[in-house]
């Protein structure tokens, strides 16, 4: 039975790390003492859900997180630091701390050790996110203890939802632009200033140029769209805000 341990402390646990070709450690009192910290932990480093989506969520929302008082988010998972080390530089997210728990003793403590022998993972995590201040959970979003690995409510999204919903932005932003563009450039300082997240593709990079032009039926960079709809480019992006 998966326990909610809200309202409890966390596991006091010694993770070892390995960083720059040297053995070091963290323990939970470093991690958690005196901070507001957003913990998720998932069932294995370069599986699918959670390389495709929980992972880079978090990475994606880290900003927000930050500006609403969170100051360290950790992935966990039951694998050696050398996997999630591995992992951590496949993804690119350099918002997140990537913890260790090899020996899952901190997943054990936390009532979230599950038994995958089944698909040949042994003993790993249930999915599963939490709020910490100061060591104390505040808040735990466990995933329903159904067959498979569900992933319903431990996303990014609905943990910022808890921290602060007015910070949550439903829409799906795409821009996409070209370096040294001042336009581009313009559209993307009015997004940060309205607090938006969007997605940057660069033309001749991301997308080739034939692509871009299907896409979008425009010659000029940027073009914006908003949950699919065309915008166009900065002065209109401006006008839609506005």
């Amino acid at each position: 039975m998966l326990k909610n341990k809200e309202q409890q402390k966390v596991p006091n646990v010694t993770f070892t790390l390995r960083a720059n070709d040297e053995w070091t450690t963290r323990t939970s009192d470093e991690i958690f003492s005196d901070k507001t910290v957003v913990v998720f932990s998932l069932p294995g480093a370069f599986t699918p859900t959670c390389s495709s989506s929980h992972l880079p969520r978090y990475n994606e929302l880290a900003p927000k997180l930050f500006n609403n008082g969170v100051d360290e988010i950790i992935c966990m998972s039951v694998n050696d630091t050398f996997v999630m080390n591995a992992w951590a530089e496949h993804q690119n997210a350099d918002s997140i701390s990537f913890i260790p728990d090899g020996n899952g003793e901190f997943t054990d403590g936390m009532g979230m050790l599950v038994d995958k022998a089944a698909i040949g993972f042994g003993k790993r995590s249930w999915r599963y996110a939490m709020l910490v201040k100061n060591g104390v959970i505040e808040k735990m979003f466990i995933e329903p203890d159904l067959p498979g690995d569900p992933f319903e409510v431990s996303d990014a999204d609905t943990m910022l939802n808890h921290i602060n919903p007015s910070a949550c932005q439903t829409s799906a932003i795409v821009v996409f632009s070209k370096p040294g563009c001042p336009h581009c450039k313009n559209a993307k300082a009015l997004l940060n200033e309205k607090g938006l997240t969007f997605e940057e593709l660069e033309v001749g990079k991301d997308v080739n140029l034939t692509m871009f032009k299907a896409l979008t039926h425009a010659d000029t960079v940027p073009q914006i769209f908003i949950d699919g709809q065309h915008i166009g480019g900065s002065e209109a992006l401006a006008a839609h805000l506005n």
